[in-house]
């Protein structure tokens, strides 16, 4: 359990986002995003798997660091930030109400999860199971996989 908890401590710790890189360039910091939520899934992923026992606070830091992304994910698609480097798809901004939807209900899912604070398996199982259905959807109609 402490393994865990170093583990998703320092997997919060190294994808924090510099201010600077926020202001800079927004397709950087969505990517940025992105991977702090990865690192965030990952740990809940192993979770809800079995590879590493379920640890309510690692869990808890998890649900967090997935909100705060999603709080700020959204104001980082401008119009005209579309490049090679990023996954994001055209449909981002030809479906900007349905792409602003996705991100609204992201961070319900998120909000929802850190107030719930699962302190169990079993009550973790199906917050774990919305955030996740949650991001599954966004990124088959919002992501073009490289």
């Amino acid at each position: 359990m402490f393994r865990t908890r170093i583990a998703a401590a320092a997997t919060l710790l190294a994808l924090a986002i510099p201010a600077a890189a926020i202001a800079a360039d927004p397709v950087e910091t969505r990517m940025q995003l992105m991977k702090q939520v990865g690192g965030a899934m990952k740990t809940l992923g192993g979770m809800a798997k079995g590879a590493a026992p379920f640890d309510a606070a690692a869990a808890a830091g998890a649900f967090q660091s997935m909100n705060d992304a999603a709080d700020a994910f959204g104001a980082h698609f401008p119009e005209g930030s579309l490049t090679e480097k990023s996954e994001a798809s055209p449909k981002v901004w030809s479906d900007a109400a349905g792409f602003e939807a996705a991100v609204a209900k992201f961070i319900a899912d998120t909000e929802a999860a850190v107030a719930a604070a699962p302190a169990d398996k079993a009550a973790f199982m199906p917050v774990f199971g919305q955030v996740a259905s949650n991001c599954k959807g966004c990124h088959q109609g919002y992501r073009v996989k490289k």
